[in-house]
Parts: C-alpha cells; sequence; structure tokens
C-alpha cells in the first residue's frame, strides 16, 4: 500500500512516486481528498457508511469493497471504451429524451480486483434502482 503525500503522512506509510500510476498487482495507492471523482471507491466492512457513500457520492462509477478498475466500458457491457466523460451530460446538437439521460454505475462487492479478465465473462442486467 503507497500513500498520496497526505495519507502517506497521516497513515505512515511510503509515499507513492505518483498518483497517476497503475500497478497491475494487488498495490494500491490512497489518498486523502477534499472532492470526488469519474470514480470512487469505498473499503469498509460497515453497510451502513458504504449504502450512504454509493447514494451521496456524486461520481459516475461508485463502488464498495471492489477495485476501481472495473469502472471500464467492456466490464459495463458497453463495448470498446472509445472514451471517458467526467461531464454528466455531453450531447451536442438537436438532443431527444435519450440524450438527455445519464448513466451512473454503482457496484457492491467483497474485495474482487480486477486481473487480466482472462477467461471471465461479465453479465450484465439491469436492477431497480435503490436510490
Amino acid at each position: 500500500m503507497h500513500g498520496g503525500p497526505r495519507a502517506s503522512s497521516l497513515l505512515h506509510i511510503p509515499e507513492a512516486r505518483s498518483l497517476h500510476h497503475e500497478y497491475s498487482s494487488l498495490a494500491c495507492t490512497i489518498e486523502i481528498v477534499d472532492d470526488v471523482a469519474h470514480t470512487d471507491s469505498i473499503i469498509t466492512e460497515d453497510h451502513e457508511v458504504a449504502e450512504i457513500f454509493l447514494r451521496q457520492v456524486d461520481s459516475s462509477s461508485v463502488l464498495h469493497n471492489a477495485s476501481t478498475r472495473f469502472s471500464d466500458g467492456a466490464r459495463f457491457g458497453l463495448g470498446a471504451e472509445v472514451g471517458i466523460s467526467t461531464s454528466r451530460i455531453h450531447a451536442r446538437g438537436p438532443v431527444g429524451v435519450e440524450g438527455l439521460l445519464t448513466t451512473r454505475w454503482i457496484a457492491r462487492g467483497s474485495g474482487q480486483v480486477v486481473d487480466g479478465d482472462k477467461g471471465i465473462v461479465y453479465t450484465h442486467k439491469d436492477l431497480t434502482s435503490h436510490a
């Protein structure tokens, strides 16, 4: 485990060389932040806190006890990923109702990590909202 400047100091863990490094292993970098981003994950055994996080964090993908590397177009059943938008609405030109909708992804896990996806088949199904 590595930490950003704030986390490494507070938690007494080695400081990461970069906050933009993808390890492709069980190593990870954590940081204490004032705001949220495109994808956010909470690691906790407290399911009540996790549900509050999943409902209230304003990110396109929120995860509980699972790697943020699951935030990927192919893993979400969208096909090849051709880009990432951090905007809420990005349509341009004439827009119908479909163009005004955005998708928010919520994943609940028990410690899953992304490890190459060889031989893995993802099952996609629509779920009713809990919000």
